[in-house]
């Protein structure tokens, strides 16, 4: 069963960041797309980290419940804070960003295990079956090392477990490998697909660091920016949605659902206040079409 139920929504609206147990969610592409429906969403994009093989699965679920699946990814970039870029439009297959992610699913597989030879060093023992089993085998990654801990007593929550072992910074952190930005932004225009700056506050930029930093990247060919995220109040949606517009680029929204690992927040609805319009998704594909 889906790990959350959502309310409700009216009108037609969408949600273009999620995550499946294909990376780091709790729930299965099929169970992201059944609460899709519960919320009356008219559209959703499947965004799981480094990789699509949740794509096929929730395409066909996206199907029978009469919604519309866009395909996409959410890659890692080498900044000095967190860098997300989510890719929409993107097709499973051959192609310069889909062969790049899988090298770097490749990459992740060694993180994971040094990630777990620094957890022995430091008196927390997880084992890469315990991992394996924890993931699926798929996508595996620190909130599945989270959730192990809180299983064993080691730690109180999932936020508990990244805040004094796993985030960057912290004791049990194994940095990963990461695009640069506008290598991401080439091979995904250049894999026929639309690069979108994620949850662009994380950058932790001031307001003109930040407003610059966007500007180089719509330069680039940065297609759009995440104004409207899960997490954002909406000051901030107001004013990154204004300095999308300065930049030229579509503004774009979504829940960052990741089921049980981030509980807060709930596909369709993020928080409970997320409204994301399908004249986003509507704009998104006339910028693919020109």
């Amino acid at each position: 069963m889906p790990s959350q139920r959502p309310p409700v929504s009216v009108g037609r609206v969408i949600d273009l960041h999620t995550h499946s147990n294909v990376s780091d969610g709790s729930d299965s592409p099929e169970e992201v797309v059944a609460l899709a429906a519960a919320a009356g969403l008219s559209a959703l994009a499947l965004t799981d980290h480094d990789r699509q093989d949740g794509i096929g699965p929730a395409r066909l679920a996206a199907a029978r419940a009469g919604l519309k699946l866009v395909p996409g990814v959410e890659i890692s970039c080498q900044h000095r804070g967190t860098m997300h870029m989510l890719v929409y439009f993107l097709e499973p297959g051959e192609g310069p960003l889909q062969d790049e992610l899988a090298r770097l699913q490749e990459a992740r597989d060694t993180r994971n295990e040094r990630l777990v030879a620094r957890l022995a060093e430091l008196g927390l023992p997880v084992s890469m079956e315990e991992l394996v089993q924890e993931s699926g085998g798929t996508g595996t990654g620190r909130p599945h090392v989270a959730a192990i801990l809180v299983r064993k007593g080691l730690a109180g929550s999932v936020q508990d477990a990244f805040d004094r072992y796993l985030a960057k910074g912290r004791p049990a952190y194994v940095e990963k490998e990461r695009l640069e930005p506008l290598t991401a932004i080439d091979l995904a225009l250049e894999s026929g697909a639309l690069p979108v700056l994620a949850h662009p506050l994380s950058l932790g930029l001031g307001p003109r660091q930040l407003e610059a930093a966007v500007e180089e990247l719509a330069d680039a060919g940065l297609a759009g920016l995440e104004a409207v995220y899960g997490r954002y109040n909406i000051e901030e949606r107001s004013s990154l949605a204004v300095m999308a517009a300065r930049a030229g680029l579509a503004v774009t929204g979504g829940s960052d659902h990741h089921g049980t690992y981030k509980p807060d927040l709930t596909v369709g609805t993020g928080r409970g206040d997320l409204h994301v319009p399908d004249g986003v998704l509507a704009a998104l594909e006339a910028r693919l079409e020109a």
